[in-house]
């Protein structure tokens, strides 16, 4: 019998331990912003290819004492989605409430951009953004009740989805750092041709300002 390794499956404990943080960790609330009206507000989110996007978005009552009152006309937001590539994945415009939901096509930062219409005077507009993509962008609950399926199900689904997700981000960042060698390489590279060539230009000018005071001094008769 081959004798087993020691620390062989400390990369598959690991993921295990990571999996279960992520599963077993408290839920992401929406982010509370502050939007001062004829000016914009950018988030950004990296997402990979493939992976599922969800945002929703509300402009909040001014009054905090009445949440649900109705919202005056001011307070309306414009919102803009666009991938890194510049196309757009969602577009909204004076709008108080929304929601969107995309599968990325394209690998980079996402950008998502809140403008409000300028008013005088200045208005300040508070909203709440959710943005969520890849494994919390998923709505579990109601995959469980079209799956039928019950809690400790549920859960194992929960924890291979993140296991999954852990394993390809894990490939993903393998690819980016083999770019980002292969740009080290070649920068460096580069680098040293750009030196080769200032040395040959500096000491092509040192020989021909010797040339030239040689030349010089011979004109003068002091040689």
């Amino acid at each position: 019998m081959a004798a087993r390794r020691p620390g062989s499956t400390a990369p598959r404990w690991l993921l295990l331990l990571a999996a279960v943080l992520l599963s077993t960790a408290a839920p992401a609330r929406a982010l509370r912003f502050d939007l001062e009206s004829g000016h914009t507000k950018c988030i950004s989110d990296e997402i990979k290819v493939g992976a599922m996007a969800v945002g929703k978005y509300h402009v909040v009552s001014p009054d905090p004492n009445f949440p649900d009152a109705q919202l005056p006309e001011s307070h309306r937001v414009s919102l803009r989605v666009t991938s890194p590539y510049g196309n757009s994945m969602h577009y909204a415009e004076n709008v108080p409430s929304g929601h969107f939901a995309f599968t990325a096509a394209e690998a980079g930062d996402y950008l998502a951009c809140f403008w409000a219409p300028d008013h005088k005077p200045p208005v300040t507009i508070g909203f709440e953004f959710d943005w969520r993509s890849g494994v919390s962008a998923k709505d579990w609950p109601n995959v469980a009740k079209k799956g039928k399926v019950d809690m400790m199900e549920l859960e194992l689904k929960k924890l291979e989805e993140t296991i999954k997700n852990i394993h390809e981000e894990m490939f993903y960042l393998r690819e980016r750092e083999e770019e980002m060698q292969d740009l080290n390489r070649k920068t460096n590279s580069r680098m040293a041709w750009l030196g080769f060539l200032s040395l040959g230009i500096c000491l092509s000018v040192a020989g021909l300002q010797l040339w030239h005071l040689k030349t010089f001094f011979e004109r003068k008769k002091l040689l």
